[in-house]
Formats: structure tokens, sequence, C-alpha cells
């Protein structure tokens, strides 16, 4: 049995699995992981900066001009093979759900209902006084009316971005993904790099582990399967010895 038809079967076999996406999992969209060097995104800034709550709140018109862009261009990416797999995996009972890093929506939009974006995304915004909730456009009618930091129309805050920025921390939606990890006996991560805290805490929860990730992972010799390649060829493997 070759390790693509071990992980068809773990899933099978399994009661509750649960997975974890990293930034691998959408560069088949075109949004490249910002850890790489060349990275269009990140040749004017560094993206710890970039994306920093140091410079949305002591340096808007700097976050506006690159961050935020970064962010906008994310809202018109759409869903890859490995997307679509998962969603039809949770469609089939053979997932539980999908936790993911990522701030790209792309889970949603292939239709995975079960989402824990621990890293928030870019549907929606909100009021750092007040906390009204508002869509991303929100933002966007500010910005292109040159009024930076877009402000509430409630109570005069500060309106931002609901992602995780670097500085900020971590949301609700961790501590519920904490508990679905533990409460399962497989979790495969797909496309982490599984280096960023606290979210590496969660392959140490799980029974079982699988890891589909290009590069090797400080997890892998925790490992049960390791694959080592794209991650929409991976499961598109995984879903034929499903099919078998």
């Amino acid at each position: 049995m070759n390790d693509y038809c071990k992980v068809a079967k773990m899933l099978k076999d399994s009661k509750k699995t649960f997975v974890l996406t990293g930034a691998g999992i959408s560069t088949d969209s075109g949004i490249p992981d910002f850890r790489s060097a060349d990275s269009g995104y990140w040749t004017k800034m560094d993206p710890m900066e970039a994306l920093s709550v140091e410079v949305l709140y002591d340096r808007p018109e700097q976050f506006y001009k690159i961050g935020y862009e970064m962010l906008v261009d994310m809202q018109n990416k759409k869903p890859n093979t490995g997307h679509l797999i998962l969603a039809e995996l949770e469609d089939a009972g053979l997932i539980s759900g999908v936790i993911t890093q990522n701030i790209d929506n792309l889970h949603t939009y292939a239709g995975s209902k079960n989402v824990l974006e621990v890293h928030g995304n870019t549907r929606k915004s909100f009021c750092r006084k007040c906390g009204r909730v508002y869509d991303f456009k929100y933002l966007g009618d500010y910005v292109e009316r040159g009024i930076i930091p877009p402000i509430c129309e409630h109570c005069g805050g500060v309106v931002r971005p609901d992602v995780v920025m670097f500085g900020d921390p971590m949301p609700v939606e961790f501590e519920r993904a904490l508990g679905e990890v533990e409460s399962s006996d497989l979790l495969i991560v797909i496309g982490s790099s599984l280096t960023v805290s606290p979210v590496n805490y969660l392959p140490t929860l799980s029974e079982r582990l699988v890891i589909i990730n290009m590069t090797p992972t400080p997890f892998d010799q925790r490992a049960d399967v390791v694959l080592n390649e794209g991650i929409s060829e991976a499961l598109e493997k995984i879903k034929e010895c499903l099919n078998d």
C-alpha cells in the first residue's frame, strides 16, 4: 500500500479528522507564501512589518499603501483543486472541518462549511472602539476617498481589517481549534511549515498525524505519513485511493 492509500485508509478509519492548512494550499491559486523570498508582495516591505499592528496603527498610510493592497488582491483569487477536494471530503463525512492559518477565504469559497479561521479573514472589518462589524469593502470606500484610516460611522473609532496582524492576540477561534484537534484522532496538516506559534502546538494534540507540505517541517518525525510534494497533486492521489 502506497502512502496515498495509507492516508485514505486513515481517513476511512478515523472517527474524527480535522485538517490544518497553511499558505502552501493557496499557492496554486496565485497567492504566494509570504515566507518566499521571491514573493511579489514583499519586494517593497518585509511582511512582518507590512502586516503588523505597529504599522497599521502608527503608520496607517504605509499600511494602506502596501499591506492593504495585498489583502485586496487576495479577494480576486479562486479556490484550487486542493480547496475543492477538502470541501468534497467534508461533504462525504471524511473530515469534520478545516482549521486554516490563511486569510484568503478560499476554503469558504470552495464550499467548506466548518472553517476555523485562526488568523481572521478578508471578508470583514471592525471598529477598534465599539466593535461594530463591517464588510471588508467598507475599508475600500474610505481608501478610495483618501480618508485614512477608515472611520466608524457609529462612534468615530478607527475601523481595521478583521485579520490577525503580527503583534495581535489570537482570536477566540483558536481556542475552539484547540478543542477540536484534542478531540480528534487524526490531524492532516496541509501546506504549513509548522513554524508559527501558537498554531504549531496543534500537531502535538492529535493521536495520529499526516503532513503534506513541499518542504520538511519540525514535526515530520512525529507524523505517521509525510508527503513532500504539491498539495493539489497529493490530494488528487488520496482521492483516487478513496474511490478505489
